[in-house]
Parts: structure tokens; C-alpha cells; sequence
């Protein structure tokens, strides 16, 4: 089995996904909402007074609209490659600022070089096909002494839903994640400073795995792999994954595994591009 097209998402299928999923998304978000107020805490301790923020993978606001409240004086940006997730920033606001929004991709950000302070993504890098060029992406936007602070999936989420389809058949059933290391070890190749990544394990239970796959589906957040089954699941096969889950059953509930990545760091000083270190002017001394 090749392992870089198991891993290999559908953008097409992942941006219809997103888009159909916005209208009802913030009503099964609530642990996309627990991560990112766990990024938002720890801005508090971060000496930064950014002039442009950019919030990668927006969704529907919730975490542009608290950057806001937390940087009073700058320009946020949403960005998202789902229009309709957008729409739903736009109707947001509750008289404060409305961020600015904007339709595209983290792999091929359609902003101009060192434009942006403060890059804040939550729950965005596992729809990313080229971990280290969305970083790269990430560098090439922000100005010198920017800050990344970031959030993904890693490995063992949704671990007890890939280990009872895997009784089944050898298809991808569950998208892969990063490794905490991988993107760490991603950050430093595209040019990053001071990169510093952590990780928190979270649970979630439900009745049943149909409650379970049916919130994956409002949250868009289903199975866009390119190696994804095409035709339907026989019944039979899907009742044998049923009957594997739940094996997992614990004080009546079946758990569901959550591995959180937060990765920071910071846009170097010195601009290196092409063999030229690009230093900017207010960091030249005078003798």
C-alpha cells in the first residue's frame, strides 16, 4: 500500500464536505470550540500586539470573532476555502468589528508576501496535503518576528473507529493526522523560528457509533481520503464494525479518542530566499 496516497486528501470532496456541513456546524463543534479557547488562553502569556491577524480555516468565526475582543486595534482577516462557512463569519458581529473575509486554500494563501503579524489556525493542517508547504506558505506570508500558533489532529484520534473498521477490510474508513513530531520536525524544514509543539489527549462518549458518525458528517469532517471506499458498505460489513466498537463500550458509554497538536512559532528575523538573506532595514545598526 503506497502510504502518501492513503494519505492524500480530496480538496474537492473536503471543500463540498465543509460547505454543506456550515449551516449546522456550530451546533456539534463543541470540541473544535474546546481547542480553540485552549489557543486563545495562551495568548495571554504571549507578548505580541500584532498589526494584521489571519485566522486560517476560520469555519464559521467563533475564534476571528474572539480575536477581535483580544486585539482591539487590528485588522483580523477569515480566511476559508469554503464559501458558505463565510457566510456564516458575515452573520456574526453582535456590534462589534466584522472581520474581513476571504475564500481560499492554507496550501496556496492568495495574500502578498510578509502581509500578516499573527497566523492563528485551529484544527486546519490534517486537510492539508503538503504539511511542510502549508508552513512554507505559512513563513512566506508573515512579516518578520510574525507568530504561528496553531492546532491539528495527531495520530491516535478517532483511534477506536480505525481500529474496529480495521477487523472489517484494509480500506481507509478514517483520514490520517500528522504526528506531533512530523510537525515539528515540518515547521523547522520551511523556515520557521523557535518552534515549539505540545500535545493534549481529549475523550468524547457517545450512545452509539451512528451518533458518532453522524456528528463527523455535520461537522464536514468525514472521510475525503483519495483511497476512501467508493461503492457503499454492505451491511454486513458494517454491522461487524459495529460489533467491534462495541467491544470498546466502557460504564455504558463507547469512547471516542481525540490526540491535540499545538504548534508555535515565529517568522525568522532574517528572510533567506534564494541563497539571499533579506534583512529588514530597522534591524541594520549605525556606527
Amino acid at each position: 500500500m503506497n502510504v502518501e496516497s492513503q494519505l492524500t486528501i480530496d480538496k474537492r470532496q473536503a471543500r463540498i464536505a465543509f460547505s454543506r456541513a456550515a449551516p449546522n456546524y456550530d451546533a456539534v463543534a463543541a470540541l473544535q470550540r474546546e481547542i480553540a479557547q485552549r489557543m486563545l488562553d495562551r495568548l495571554a502569556y504571549i507578548r505580541h500586539q500584532p498589526a494584521v491577524v489571519l485566522d486560517v480555516g476560520a469555519g464559521t468565526g467563533e475564534a476571528t470573532l474572539a480575536l477581535t475582543r483580544h486585539y482591539k486595534k487590528a485588522r483580523v482577516i477569515a480566511l476559508d476555502f469554503a464559501l458558505p462557512m463565510l457566510s456564516q463569519v458575515r452573520k456574526r458581529g453582535g456590534g462589534l468589528r466584522r472581520p474581513r473575509c476571504l475564500c481560499g486554500d492554507a496550501e496556496q494563501l492568495p495574500l502578498a508576501d510578509q502581509s500578516v503579524d499573527m497566523i492563528f489556525s485551529n484544527a486546519v493542517l490534517q486537510w492539508c496535503n503538503d504539511l511542510q508547504g502549508t508552513f512554507r506558505e505559512f513563513r512566506r506570508v508573515l512579516r518578520p518576528d510574525g507568530m504561528l500558533l496553531c492546532s491539528t489532529f495527531g495520530p491516535d484520534t478517532l483511534q477506536e473507529l480505525r481500529a474496529s473498521w480495521s477487523t472489517v477490510d484494509g480500506d481507509s474508513h478514517v483520514t490520517s493526522f500528522p504526528d506531533m513530531h512530523d510537525v515539528g520536525d515540518a515547521m523547522l524544514r520551511a523556515g520557521l523560528a523557535e518552534p515549539v509543539v505540545d500535545m493534549d489527549r481529549m475523550r468524547l462518549t457517545y450512545d452509539d457509533v451512528s451518533a458518532l458518525m453522524r456528528d463527523l458528517k455535520s461537522l464536514g469532517a468525514h472521510n475525503v481520503t483519495t483511497r476512501r471506499p467508493r461503492g457503499l458498505t454492505g451491511k454486513k460489513r458494517f454491522q461487524a464494525m459495529l460489533d467491534a466498537y462495541e467491544a470498546l463500550r466502557v460504564e455504558g458509554k463507547l469512547p471516542v479518542s481525540y490526540e491535540v497538536v499545538y504548534g508555535h512559532a515565529w517568522a525568522p528575523r532574517q528572510r533567506q530566499m534564494e541563497g539571499v538573506t533579506m534583512i529588514p532595514v530597522d534591524r541594520l545598526g549605525i556606527r
